[in-house]
């Protein structure tokens, strides 16, 4: 089998993301051949409002990512980006709290455009990863504004202020999806899974990633009935986030910090789960929810880690192509 012939036998696949941890996961499956059959469903409850501009976190991480241009050492923003716009800005007296690089600020600046002219977010993003060269379908979760909000000692506080603003150092009470009663699944989204031959949840947060993608009013529906395999990459190593606040986050509100507390997570549609060989020891625990463990190394530091995990979790699904599943 050569570097460029896919894994996944036929048709097309669906992932969902958020943050690093997803979009690298994603880059691996493009990798792994699929390319373009692939439909990445993105979260977007941590866009926000910054300089009046609309910033999607979440979808530019996985466009960069996928365009091959992300900055490899952080995993968000554009290699070699420059700074000079937001070291103006600070000249002017306005806080820069939150990092825009400068080609990345383009990115924002068209976007904000579009939407402002009547776009929708789906129709815009497609236009942003097609200009560059993006095969897989990069969708958002919804074109409504939804906003993850974050319950914490000092208040209730916008997803960016205790992530970013606040380095997630405040404890976490609650997490709430403020608006997400009134998004919709776009047809986009709805022919995605229709059409998919699997699903994959990508290592990313539960709770902030991938919670407001299944919060989408009839997504989790959706998983629940889904006729294709449904899995997962555990975000959870040896009881650490790889990145970002997840551990602490699930920690906080009672989860359990492991491969089988993501597993619970998910139990009501999940059908597999890779999950890290430091964690092997939980693979009963979690088969006793009628879920169907792999264990491999899921450590992605290359792009031959993620083409590997991305082959290895595809290869889980393959196994739970047919009947008899959950």
């Amino acid at each position: 089998m050569s570097e460029a012939t896919a894994v996944w036998p036929a048709g097309r696949v669906v992932a969902l993301a958020g943050g690093v941890g997803g979009a690298k996961l994603a880059h691996g499956l493009a990798l792994a051949g699929l390319d373009d059959r692939l439909d990445v469903i993105v979260n977007t409850a941590d866009d926000f409002q910054l300089y009046g501009l609309h910033i999607s976190p979440d979808l530019d991480t996985v466009m960069y990512t996928l365009a091959g241009i992300a900055n490899p050492a952080t995993g968000w923003g554009i290699l070699g980006d420059t700074a000079a716009t937001l070291g103006m800005i600070g000249r002017y007296g306005r806080s820069t709290w939150f990092w825009l690089g400068d080609r990345d600020l383009a990115t924002h600046i068209l976007r904000t455009e579009r939407l402002r002219a009547g776009g929708r977010l789906t129709e815009v993003t497609a236009e942003l990863a097609a200009a560059l060269g993006v095969a897989a379908r990069i969708l958002p979760m919804c074109d409504e504004p939804v906003a993850t909000l974050v319950e914490t000692p000092a208040g209730l506080l916008e997803f960016q202020d205790y992530f970013v603003r606040r380095r997630q150092q405040d404890t976490v009470l609650g997490v709430r999806f403020q608006g997400v009663e009134h998004a919709r699944m776009t047809q986009e989204v709805e022919r995605a899974l229709a059409e998919a031959t699997a699903i994959v949840l990508c290592p990313s947060n539960p709770l902030v990633s991938i919670g407001p993608i299944l919060a989408v009013p009839g997504f989790r529906e959706r998983l629940r009935a889904a006729e294709v395999p449904v899995v997962a990459v555990s975000p959870i190593v040896a009881g650490q986030a790889l990145k970002g606040p997840a551990d602490r986050m699930l920690a906080s509100l009672g989860h359990e910090v492991s491969p089988l507390g993501v597993a619970r997570l998910y139990q009501d549609f999940l059908d597999g789960i890779l999950i890290d060989q430091l964690d092997a020891a939980l693979a009963p625990a979690i088969a006793e929810l009628g879920i169907v463990v792999k264990v491999a190394d899921t450590i992605m530091r290359t792009d031959a880690d993620r083409r590997r995990v991305a082959q290895a979790v595809l290869d889980l699904a393959r196994e739970l192509v047919g009947p008899g599943r959950r």
